[in-house]
């Protein structure tokens, strides 16, 4: 694992939300590589600097939040949380269909704020880890679901994070020679404490 720092950028209209957000982020040990007002310098710094995350306020001019999450998300830029004043479950649903990992409503602390990046990151790093699996955009979206459900399974019977029961999957699939959607597919059919799939038993 690296141990260089996070970088991040921050799209985000307010200056004062912006300030607030860049000290709370450089408090954490994350490190700032640009701040932007509006979502299309979101979009072209994100393409320019290559951060490793990029948080974006759904409310901006030019472009907004949203539209720029998905254009940063598509091409596989960075994992995106976005940033909204409103907790309505249609924009919510909005920001996560245009490639958001996660989402953050105003005001927030950084006790909320680092669990988010932590979630962002991780899933981020999901997709990818799927993206080479499977070239088939729909066979992708079929895997993604069923490797969730075994994830959500592994959580509550083993006590496992997220990000625990995705690794334990990944690499219980490569030492069986098996896909990660095979393998989520047999912990869904099986007893995990009793019968694990494949013969090995769940150790995180």
């Amino acid at each position: 694992m690296s141990n260089e720092p996070t970088r991040v950028l921050i799209a985000e209209d307010e200056a004062l939300i912006r300030l607030d957000l860049k000290e709370m982020l450089e408090e954490e040990g994350y490190v700032v590589v640009a701040e932007v007002g509006d979502g299309q310098a979101a979009v072209d710094q994100a393409q320019q600097l290559r951060p490793d995350l990029v948080v974006l306020d759904v409310q901006m001019p030019v472009l907004d939040g949203i539209a720029a999450a998905e254009q940063i998300a598509s091409a596989r830029i960075a994992p995106v949380i976005v940033l909204t004043a409103f907790s309505q479950r249609e924009l919510v649903e909005r920001a996560r269909d245009a490639g958001a990992m996660a989402y953050l409503v105003k005001p927030f602390s950084k006790n909320d704020l680092v669990p988010a990046i932590e979630v962002a990151v991780g899933r981020f790093q999901e997709m990818h880890a799927l993206d080479a699996e499977v070239a088939d955009l729909k066979e992708r979206l079929e895997a993604r679901k069923v490797i969730e459900k075994a994830k959500g399974r592994l959580m509550t019977e083993r006590g496992m994070t997220e990000a625990e029961a995705f690794r334990w999957i990944q690499r219980t699939a490569m030492n069986e020679r098996t896909s990660m959607r095979a393998l989520a597919e047999a912990i869904m059919a099986t007893e995990i404490g009793d019968s694990a799939p494949a013969g090995e038993q769940p150790t995180v």
